[in-house]
């Protein structure tokens, strides 16, 4: 069973993913923010990580670059309720993007690519 990482500082979105992909067979582990964010990807090593780009405490598109810095191959989703991020230059090293909604089909379609996808270990 895939095991997926969901940074969000907004608890109601790590709740509403927690549970969504849990019914569709992932494990989820979750992050209110990008504190130990690199320590939490070593200790529990997921398949996958969504990301949220706008927190209150850091800024995910800094995070997506030290995640590539040191797990270059671990698929990372950003996922945000803006869609101006695609003008940072940052935005390309993510492997999809998904604008926030309360309909997950697009990020379950998603992740379901990335991790197809995804470089074998």
């Amino acid at each position: 069973m895939p095991k997926i990482l969901v940074v969000d500082d907004e608890e109601h979105i790590r709740l509403l993913y927690s549970e969504e992909l849990k019914e569709v067979g992932y494990e989820v582990i979750t992050a209110e923010s990008g504190y130990r964010l690199l320590e939490t990807i070593e200790e529990e090593k997921p398949d996958l990580v969504v990301l949220d780009i706008k927190m209150v405490d850091y800024n995910g598109l800094d995070l997506l670059q030290d995640i590539r810095n040191r797990y270059y191959d671990l698929p990372v989703i950003l996922s945000t309720a803006y869609d101006t991020f695609k003008e940072d230059m940052k935005s390309i090293a993510a492997d999809f993007y998904v604008v926030k909604s309360f309909d997950l089909t697009e990020l379950k379609k998603k992740i379901a690519m990335a991790l197809e996808t995804r470089l074998p270990t």
